[in-house]
């Protein structure tokens, strides 16, 4: 079925994997992650997308290899952390890079982005061939207790206290609460971030206001939220206006009144509340990992394949054209951006 495609591999450097230990299949990710979190909480994340995604495409049968050192020929998979600026394809390899919420790479002939705003051709950016691919959903997730039934009390923040928006440190917050009958949690430690079992709705705001898009992080709040059965009340961010298709698929808040507005909304309205379920459990099926793992197939099959075929049909002299053109955006980008900065200020 693939007996054609040139060798394909995920590249994360010796230095990077938390340990020789790894886990050997998709089901047993999570709990080797929070092992490792444990025992070096500052561990880089790309490892865990990068081994993620290996690891689920290993399980379906793809055929792929885990690598610690770069190789000189394939196709090679790498989050843009384990990429030094200066590392370029060689005449008979194709980077595939996984960009998060960093600059894209100079020489990466390809880039997979989380948010379809990073995908998007920009001016002077059109050498940049980006693809969106969903982040996965969080794995090894324990859905609502269906037993809490219409049950409306504990408003959930999930993730690093860091992320928790000053707003909700303040006692004027939990006065809000206690006048509704309401209590807010947080779950801080990796090891419950994927517990939603006693969740009755999700905050995810990292900053109020409309100011900022976030544009280089993922919709992953949302989609847990979907396939926890849980109602989100979320920020103003790019990635869940993206993913947006009614006003079903969560309530938006772009300030401390507008949250207790929508918990408002959500405590008197039951069946506002189980439509919001509903519409979630239809949407998490976007982001199941068969499907997701489809998206993966198909970009490493139908667009770095032949991306990797026409780079080695290159000349020598043709890719290192392709390397100067790469070479002198970055060279004058900063230049350019440091202008219209001057120029923006000037007419203010």
């Amino acid at each position: 079925m693939w007996k054609n495609l040139p060798p394909i591999y995920f590249y994360i450097p010796h230095s990077k994997l938390p340990s020789d230990d790894l886990p050997q299949n998709a089901d047993s990710y999570w709990q080797w992650q929070c092992s490792q979190h444990a025992i070096s909480p500052m561990q880089s994340g790309g490892c865990f997308w990068t081994l993620q995604t290996y690891l689920y495409l290993k399980d379906y049968g793809f055929p792929c290899q885990l690598v610690k050192t770069m190789p000189d020929e394939g196709i090679v998979l790498a989050h843009r952390d384990f990429l030094d600026d200066a590392i370029q394809p060689g005449p008979k390899s194709l980077i595939v890079c996984l960009r998060a919420d960093v600059d894209r790479h100079p020489y990466a002939q390809l880039h997979v982005v989380q948010n379809p705003y990073q995908a998007i051709p920009k001016r002077f950016l059109e050498l940049w061939e980006s693809h969106f691919i969903p982040h996965w959903a969080q794995s090894s997730l324990i859905p609502r207790d269906p037993q809490r039934g219409d049950t409306f009390e504990n408003v959930t923040f999930i993730g690093n206290e860091v992320n928790l928006v000053s707003e909700f440190r303040g006692d004027f917050w939990y006065e809000q609460l206690d006048a509704l009958g309401l209590k807010f949690q947080k779950k801080l430690t990796h090891d419950s971030w994927h517990d939603y079992s006693d969740v009755d709705v999700i905050l995810a705001i990292r900053e109020f206001g409309r100011k900022n898009s976030f544009s280089g992080k993922p919709a992953s709040k949302l989609y847990n939220a979907w396939h926890a059965g849980i109602p989100a009340i979320l920020g103003y961010e790019s990635a869940f206006l993206a993913e947006k298709k009614s006003d079903l698929d969560y309530l938006e808040a772009a300030s401390l009144t507008e949250v207790i507005s929508a918990l408002k909304r959500l405590q008197d309205d039951k069946e506002l509340r189980r439509a919001v379920i509903e519409n979630g459990w239809m949407r998490a099926k976007e982001t199941q990992p068969e499907k997701m793992i489809k998206k993966w197939q198909y970009l490493l099959t139908d667009i770095a394949f032949p991306a990797y075929k026409n780079w080695c049909s290159m000349s020598h002299w043709q890719q290192q054209m392709f390397f100067k053109a790469r070479h002198s955006f970055f060279s004058v980008r900063p230049l350019y951006y440091n202008l219209k900065s001057q120029i923006s200020q000037m007419m203010t």
